[in-house]
């Protein structure tokens, strides 16, 4: 899956704030031109000091956009340096080509207009070097108050977001029963149960052991996320009494990268997340005779990696017998964007074999 790009978003108020800003800037950066010339015997017209400076900071400030896209889409050097340093060394490139053609070009037009003759843009050879440096500080220095200015928004955006989840986890709180563990659920469970248990007691004892941790969780979990290691536990234990339901009608298949580079057991994950999907899975399918399988998979991919529970089943478009609430992929899907915004995705669509498969895409946390 490719990666998706974010695209800045400018309104015409706050681009006429930042032109107003460069205007000024170049004005205050000619002026220091100009009295550095009157120091001098011969200080020369006016006007060129104010004409280089005004067109070079009204020349970055139309580049403002690509500086604003390069550090949204660049990751943090902890999590991919070659993206990082691709991007980065791209956008510099750009913006120093860019910046002398436009300014070289306005500079053309102002001494035209105010009959200084033509504009002496100097030897190629040594004043694009120079032009290059100073390219290349001024990129250092906008990217660091981009950058700045985006962690501030960030932070404010992830605080509101935080204020916003406490409210619908307390009430996911009060629907972890009717909702992850509804009646019906559990009404089956313990028919399971009490099925097996004059016949298998280690199996028995192994049973109430998982619904009494799957219950636990439910109800004593106070925070947002767990790792991913810890929902996969939960989901083996949910998966234990479905099995224990289904028999051989059920087989749960688990494919999760592993290894310290990918690091997937200890990124974090919304609670109940895997448990939701493997039950829709199955709730949509128990109707029918055919051996259901099911596939959870786990995948790094760049800043992000992705979740994914695929199943052998009837697929999304047909009817199902599923009814009655529950949290469902609708809930899943907003608090995936109340934890992460737009730089998390849920994505529904058909298996190779016509079953219905689910990708939960998540941003990629840096190992600590």
């Amino acid at each position: 899956m490719s990666l998706r790009w974010r695209w800045p978003r400018l309104s015409a108020r706050r681009a006429l704030k930042v032109l107003g800003f460069c205007v000024a800037l170049g004005v205050w950066q000619g002026s220091a031109v100009r009295l550095s010339q009157l120091s001098r015997r011969d200080p020369g017209p006016w006007a060129p000091p104010f004409i280089w400076e005004v067109t070079s900071a009204l020349a970055v400030a139309l580049l403002l956009p690509l500086m604003i896209t390069a550090v949204l889409n660049a990751p943090g050097p902890r999590v991919g340096w070659g993206r990082f340093l691709g991007i980065h060394l791209g956008a510099y490139a750009l913006f120093t080509t860019v910046h002398v053609a436009v300014m070289t070009a306005l500079r053309h037009g102002a001494y035209a207009l105010l009959g200084l003759g033509a504009y002496d843009f100097g030897e190629p050879t040594y004043q694009l070097p120079m032009e290059a440096q100073k390219d290349l500080i001024s990129y250092a220095l906008i990217f660091a108050v981009i950058s700045l200015q985006a962690a501030w928004r960030e932070r404010q955006e992830r605080a509101l977001r935080a204020a916003s989840l406490e409210g619908e986890l307390r009430a996911a709180q009060l629907q972890s029963l009717t909702g992850q563990l509804h009646p019906h659920f559990l009404f089956n469970a313990l028919n399971t149960i009490s099925s097996v248990m004059y016949e298998d007691l280690p199996r028995t004892d192994r049973l109430l052991s998982d619904l009494g941790q799957l219950l636990r969780a439910s109800l004593e979990r106070t925070e947002p996320t767990w790792t991913l290691g810890e929902e996969r536990l939960h989901t083996e234990r949910f998966i234990a009494l479905l099995t224990a339901r289904f028999g051989d009608r059920l087989t749960v298949r688990w494919d999760i990268e592993a290894g310290a580079e990918a690091g997937l057991e200890a990124q974090r994950v919304p609670c109940f997340a895997l448990q939701t999907l493997v039950e829709n899975a199955v709730k949509h399918n128990q109707d029918l005779r055919a051996p259901l399988e099911v596939r959870i998979r786990g995948r790094a991919q760049g800043p992000r990696w992705m979740l994914e529970v695929e199943d052998t089943g009837r697929g999304f478009g047909a009817a199902s017998p599923a009814a009655g609430p529950g949290v469902g992929l609708a809930q899943l899907g907003r608090v995936l964007a109340l934890l992460h915004g737009d730089r998390a995705d849920l994505v529904r669509g058909a298996g190779p074999e016509g079953g219905a498969r689910v990708t939960v895409w998540l941003p990629r946390e840096a190992s600590s």
